[in-house]
Parts: C-alpha cells; sequence; structure tokens
C-alpha cells in the first residue's frame, strides 16, 4: 500500500514504450533516492491515484491525435477526482515527423481532463529541439509543452538524456511543489 509522500506513475500503452520510459523515470528517480511505484492504468481503478502526493501521468498519442484506450475509458472519471494538495508531471509519446498536425496530443488531452481537479501541475518542458507543426500539448506560442515530450520513434537517441534532465527538473519543482 502507497504511504504519504510517495511517487505514482501510472502509465496507458500499446506496445510497451510508454511503460519503457516509465521504468526509466523509475530509475533515475532511485538515482536520487526516491522510489516510484509503477501502475498500468488499465491495472488499476483509477482511485488509486488518490493514494499518491506525487503523480506522473504517461500516455502515447496514435496516429491522428488518438487517445490511447486505457486512459480514454477512465477519462471521465480522472475529471471527477479532486486532486487538491496532489502534483501532477505528464510525459507524452508521439511521431513528430509522421503525425506533426497531433504531436502529443493525448498528453494535452490528459491535461485538459485533469486541469480543474484542483492539483498542481509541474513539468512543463522546452519545445526547443522537436520538429511538429501543433500540438495540444503545448502552450499558444509553442515555447512549452505541458509536461516530458517523447518521440521513440524519431529522436529515441535523445530520451534517456531528455528522461534525466526531465526528473532532475521534477525533484527540484516537486521540493518547491511541497513548501
Amino acid at each position: 500500500m502507497s504511504t504519504a509522500n510517495s511517487i505514482g506513475l501510472f502509465y496507458g500503452t500499446d506496445t510497451s514504450n510508454t511503460e519503457m520510459v516509465g521504468q526509466k523515470i523509475q530509475e533515475q528517480f532511485a538515482e536520487l533516492d526516491q522510489a516510484v511505484e509503477l501502475h498500468n492504468i488499465t491495472d488499476v481503478d483509477v482511485t488509486a491515484l488518490m493514494e499518491y502526493d506525487f503523480l506522473i501521468l504517461g500516455i502515447p498519442t496514435w496516429d491522428f491525435g488518438g487517445i490511447q484506450s486505457d486512459w480514454e475509458d477512465v477519462g471521465d472519471a480522472l475529471s471527477q477526482l479532486d486532486l487538491n494538495n496532489k502534483v501532477i508531471a505528464l510525459y507524452g509519446l508521439g511521431d513528430q515527423f509522421g503525425y506533426g498536425d497531433y504531436f502529443v496530443d493525448a498528453m494535452g488531452w490528459l491535461y485538459e481532463k485533469l486541469k480543474n481537479t484542483g492539483a498542481t501541475f509541474i513539468g512543463q518542458w522546452s519545445t526547443e529541439g522537436y520538429d511538429f507543426e501543433a500540438s495540444l500539448a503545448a502552450n499558444e506560442d509553442k515555447s512549452q509543452f505541458i509536461g516530458l515530450a517523447i518521440d521513440e520513434d524519431q529522436q529515441f537517441d535523445l530520451t534517456d538524456q531528455r528522461i534525466e534532465q526531465w526528473v532532475i527538473q521534477l525533484y527540484a519543482e516537486q521540493a518547491l511543489a511541497a513548501a
């Protein structure tokens, strides 16, 4: 059972890429002496998110902005959660060249489902180094994503470096959000 101040990482996946990124995030946090508990969203009730103070949520985007089915199944329930005093960081996977008009759109969808739940969001990530036309996960001027964007199709060689930098960023932001 989870305890206060613990980190829960929930992901949805069809190809295991989002799970693999979650495992790498877990490993990076372990190097900072912080344990992260991994959960496939299809294996738990959505209320399991309530057990953690800090949530990391991972979602891939399919084809032309499609939502991963396991997350889509719990979308309405997510919107109903009371996540006051919770901190959330998002990561999304997508293909910026094959689907540049929809890059990591599912991460933007997930943010929209959660933005009115009372949670504090951390982990915004620069769009620098990405080449995409549009994204529901990017801010208006396309300078920041709402969370970490991963492209295992076109920029797999940057994944480990991006995860390492993002986890260090989350570690610092998490401490500030908890203060």
